[in-house]
């Protein structure tokens, strides 16, 4: 017995030394080696059709797969756009009615259309595919993608980014950009109308039908036509949206019984990216794999690691998981190589410093993790509706009561509180990042804060003398002889929400004014919005590109939500604030155009038609064996910059996962106790009885 006991506890001891991977290692044991990233995925991606696609879970998959023309560089801030597929960035020319040249400096009323060229690289492949090799008439043993007996290529051609956009207007694809590209690019609407009158819509060949607005010039060329002038279509050509798509991708995916296998585009991807997809099991894991046709590409420049080439991770295994404390605990042991820090776990990961800054908290440190934040091309506000006889108007007395309110809602406090210090004071409408934003002392809101050495918030006194000036001295209505009382439309009963809602009111009353929390469902909120029947308001704007028309056109008095039903919440309507905006917002970047950003910015700090609120701030964590790691929250194909030290992971892993073999040796010892002298007795009564 004793024999079995020492053989038991020897096999625990050996096991806790085996040197290729801890016992509760969920991965393979022959991964422990591979150049393979861990992540996580919570729910399946809808498509990864990137006509279809417009969601961040799925361009998570997508953008390493596809490839659009150009793409933003991963290091320069401000965000640069920099060609991906194409051999040089777009040639843009400005034509007139009767498509001639025009010169660059051209009035924008001059120009007609807009001409981009683009010249793609030669001798890209795409990844190994079905598609195109010899069709299949006998689909019975097949019911993925890796099924199909031969994979083949061939080289990305000029024509290919044609008929993905084409495919915009096919009308069983629903494309989300299609209603804003018909407005731009010519005859996608026209063509959107012949593809309706068609009888059998599914299977539309798109090789018989013209495009003006998108035309193959030569094998590696071609050209997008827009009406008019709209600069910020470059920025829609660094989406999926606009990378290429073979036609034999439309033949080989409508074979009849291919979408019964769920055999689509939804499911398996066709590009020609540095990743392809391998696996696609949406109730499991899916897997991204190196593509072995990838044309290459090196890091960027600015880095140490200028010129590598591009991918370093040969393989990503993202694995379901639909609850937070899973993906905590298997990234703390190691299993994950990254993880974002949700509210469940962020006081185990963060602390406030001793300069007030947050940073890793000890247990974080131990472990070598890393914490990157990044401030996001995002803005979340207060919004006084321009309309209201109260907080709305633009003479010096109701400016003053809004600049009064600016000052007494403490944002600082406010990120402290509720976003655990994750955002910063917003200055002005436009985030860190984006052309136009400026930093330190230039774009403080004087409004607002005094400089020293940083924005600080003016005393509460200077809000009291505003408040005077507005005609509500000490927060009293000389109408009533009672405070002035606003009223605050939200939405959300929750216990947090109120706890936010029980906030503003508090910083209200340092004025004396009293804040009458209007809490009605989302669809009531909106028809209020959209009557101008609210009186102050939160709001929000995310960045679709990073460009400062995408947040100055939500004040411009033509995108007014009462009077034309746009993002233009507010409903501010300053006639010179409309005149600069009509003039920057088809302006290139230049110091001119700088020149009337600051001109606007100004302009909407002294109106206050915002409190404006904060830039919220994203916090990821990663292990120090994860390299090249910085956020670019306009790019999502980032994947192929990141590096892993794969013996380091498995050094660290090892370590955090030692078994603990001595409570079982303690239980096991334990029953030695118990059992020999049982045994013992046994025996001596067993030999009494023989004799």
């Amino acid at each position: 017995m004793l024999r079995f006991v020492n053989l038991i506890i020897g096999c625990l001891l050996l096991a806790a030394c085996e040197n290729n991977a801890p016992l509760n290692n969920p991965y393979p044991q022959n991964t422990s080696v591979s150049n393979t990233l861990y992540s996580s995925f919570s729910e399946r991606p809808k498509t990864l059709d990137p006509a279809r696609s417009y969601s961040s879970n799925e361009y998570k998959f997508i953008a390493q797969i596809y490839e659009p023309p150009i793409q933003y560089h991963y290091l320069k801030r401000p965000y640069t756009l920099v060609p991906l597929s194409s051999s040089t960035m777009p040639l843009v020319e400005y034509l007139d009615a009767q498509g001639q040249l025009l010169p660059s400096d051209t009035p924008t009323k001059s120009i007609v259309q807009t001409r981009y060229t683009i010249e793609i690289q030669k001798g890209i492949q795409y990844q190994p595919h079905p598609a195109f090799a010899p069709l299949l008439t006998d689909l019975n043993n097949i019911n993925v993608l890796m099924d199909f007996p031969e994979q083949s290529t061939r080289e990305l051609t000029a024509n290919d980014y044609v008929h993905q956009i084409k495919r915009l207007a096919h009308p069983t694809l629903h494309s989300p950009i299609y209603s804003i590209m018909g407005n731009y690019i010519e005859g996608l609407t026209e063509l959107r109308t012949t593809l309706d009158a068609l009888k059998d819509k599914t299977n539309i060949d798109l090789t018989q039908h013209t495009l003006e607005g998108a035309k193959t010039v030569s094998r590696y060329h071609y050209q997008i036509t827009i009406k008019g002038k709209y600069p910020q279509f470059i920025y829609w050509l660094a989406m999926p949206f606009f990378a290429p798509m073979p036609p034999e991708a439309d033949t080989f995916y409508n074979q009849p019984g291919m979408k019964e296998k769920n055999l689509t585009l939804d499911w398996y991807p066709i590009g020609t990216g540095p990743y392809y997809l391998t696996e696609n099991n949406p109730n499991r894991r899916m897997v991204l794999q190196k593509n072995p046709n990838f044309h290459g590409e090196t890091y960027p420049a600015l880095s140490e690691h200028s010129n590598q080439a591009l991918p370093f991770i040969d393989q990503v295994i993202y694995v379901l998981e639909k609850e937070t404390i899973p993906i905590w605990n298997k990234f703390l042991q190691g299993y994950y190589d990254a993880s974002v820090i949700s509210s469940d776990n962020f006081d185990q990961a963060i602390q406030m410093g001793s300069t007030g800054e947050t940073e890793l908290t000890p247990i974080m440190m131990e472990k070598n993790i890393q914490l990157k934040t990044a401030v996001q091309t995002s803005i979340s506000y207060m919004g006084f509706n321009m309309k209201d006889p109260i907080v709305g108007g633009y003479d010096a007395s109701h400016r003053a009561l809004r600049q009064a309110i600016s000052i007494a809602i403490d944002y600082e406090e406010y990120i402290a509180i509720f976003n655990n210090g994750r955002g910063i004071s917003a200055q002005g409408p436009i985030p860190p990042s984006i052309y136009g934003h400026l930093t330190g002392k230039e774009g403080l809101n004087k409004n607002v804060y005094n400089w020293e050495n940083k924005p600080v918030r003016k005393h509460i006194t200077a809000a009291k003398n505003l408040l005077a000036t507005a005609g509500y001295p000490k927060g009293i209505n000389p109408k009533t002889g009672k405070p002035l009382v606003l009223h605050f439309d939200v939405t959300g009963t929750g216990p947090e929400n109120k706890a936010r809602f029980s906030w503003y009111r508090k910083q209200l009353q340092k004025l004396n004014i009293q804040l009458d929390i209007r809490a009605t469902d989302y669809n009531r909120f909106q028809e209020k919005m959209r009557k101008g029947n609210a009186q102050l308001f939160l709001w929000g704007w995310n960045a679709d590109y990073p460009d400062p028309e995408n947040f100055f056109f939500l004040l411009d008095g033509k995108n007014g939500k009462v009077a034309h039903q746009g993002e233009n919440a507010a409903n501010y309507n300053s006639p010179e604030f409309n005149t600069l905006f009509a003039a920057m917002k088809n302006m290139d970047n230049s110091p001119k155009r700088q020149a009337i950003i600051t001109q606007m910015t100004t302009l909407v700090q002294q109106d206050a038609p915002w409190v404006w609120g904060y830039h919220p701030k994203s916090y990821t964590l990663h292990h120090n064996w994860l390299h090249n790691i910085k956020p670019n929250l306009m790019a999502n194909n980032t994947l192929k910059y990141q590096r892993l030290d794969i013996a380091q992971r498995n050094q660290q892993r090892k370590a955090w996962n030692q078994p603990m073999v001595w409570p079982i040796a303690f239980v096991l010892l334990t029953l030695v106790i118990i059992c020999v002298p049982a045994w013992q007795h046994y025996r001596r009564k067993e030999q009494q009885t023989a004799l």
